[in-house]
């Protein structure tokens, strides 16, 4: 069997994206994403559910857009399936990329409420990327049932995926302001906070949120 030139770039590809070296598998990345080969869509998202390193997943992300849909979508959408988190939240980052509203059915309550937080964030960006005109306002409202969810950045992720829904939100914010739970109120005032007034900053919004539910408060006075 005869052995071109291009057969051998493939398999030195494949072998850099499992390189020991990050700086290899970076270049590996790029090679694969500036020369499409359909041999390469099964290492990339497989590569994708283990590589450690953060600029090297988003080389691999990179690497798939390049490629036709109807050779990713499949792929991916198996793999926010996944049993292994970083799996299905390279995938959801993906999908996220590639922009085919092909995709939306994927996006199940299971993942917008993923027990890892990293899984969640992705499905949230998603989410709001993906949504089909006239859902907006049922996405937000499963994405409100995450207020008050994990440390700041992840709050933070969940405050700005709300945000880009636009006026939908305002609703479900409103709801959440009386609730129990004094962590969902300051997450629903400080994310209302931001819908008005986006130069605020997060910091700032859940601050002030947290000084009006401490005060036992609930944002709607005088309203």
């Amino acid at each position: 069997m005869r052995i071109t030139r291009q057969d051998t770039d493939v398999t030195r590809a494949l072998q850099g994206l499992e390189d020991g070296s990050s700086s290899v598998r970076l270049r590996a990345a790029l090679a694969v994403g500036t020369t499409p080969d359909p041999r390469f869509v099964d290492k990339l998202i497989e590569r994708c559910a283990i590589e450690p390193e953060f600029f090297v997943r988003e080389m691999l992300t990179w690497a798939l857009t390049r490629y036709p849909v109807s050779m990713t979508l499949p792929e991916l959408l198996c793999e926010v399936r996944s049993e292994r988190a970083q799996a299905r939240s390279q995938a959801l980052h993906t999908l996220s990329k590639v922009g085919d509203r092909q995709a939306w059915p994927a996006i199940t309550r299971t993942l917008l409420s993923d027990a890892d937080d990293e899984v969640a964030r992705s499905a949230w960006r998603a989410a709001v990327l993906l949504v089909p005109e006239g859902e907006e306002s049922a996405l937000a409202t499963v994405l409100a049932t995450q207020l008050g969810r994990g440390e700041r950045e992840t709050q933070l992720s969940l405050s700005r995926a709300l945000v880009a829904l636009g006026e939908v939100i305002v609703p479900v914010l409103r709801a959440a302001t009386t609730v129990p739970d004094p962590h969902v109120r300051a997450h629903a005032l400080a994310t209302e906070r931001l819908l008005r007034d986006p130069d605020a900053g997060f910091e700032f919004a859940i601050e002030e949120a947290k000084r009006v539910v401490a005060l036992g408060g609930s944002g709607q006075e005088g309203r």
